[in-house]
């Protein structure tokens, strides 16, 4: 199995946003990738500089979102669509897609569960809980 770096990860996403600024032809991830950043204009001037990305890996600021992060979860969240992994996610996205009227805000509700999720089962020391996400996201998807 593939487990790559912080580092990997920052070197990966600042080439697809180089390749996607110069209109360099993609792969099927690197395009999702680039309609994620275009999503997040803000982040941009992280995604073109390699250096200050790498530099930038041990300080985190109070209360800042990590662009590579938040990148990374829209990628997941996707991916967990596209496959139905943990089974449900995809309808319940949808239902949530539907009630906010905007995938984009939907996958930053379901970035709180997922986050929550990750969260509960490091402190636990356990598995990640499929079913707790799944219905943490069908909550939101539900509420008035």
């Amino acid at each position: 199995m593939f487990s790559p770096s912080q580092a990997d990860v920052r070197r990966f996403i600042c080439s697809i946003y180089a390749k996607a600024q110069a209109g360099q032809p993609m792969e099927a991830i690197e395009t999702l990738a680039s309609l994620w950043m275009d999503e997040h204009p803000e982040y941009h001037a992280e995604f073109a500089d390699v250096d200050a990305a790498l530099a930038g890996m041990q300080t985190v600021e109070e209360g800042q979102t990590n662009p590579f992060l938040h990148l990374s979860m829209h990628l997941s969240i996707s991916e967990q669509c596209s496959i139905d992994q943990p089974r449900g996610i995809r309808q319940a996205v949808e239902l949530l897609t539907h009630r906010l009227d905007s995938l984009h805000l939907a996958h930053h509700e379901v970035m709180e569960c997922l986050g929550q999720m990750i969260w509960e089962s490091q402190r636990a020391g356990r598995p990640p809980d499929g079913a707790s996400y799944i219905a943490c996201v069908q909550a939101r998807a539900t509420r008035d």
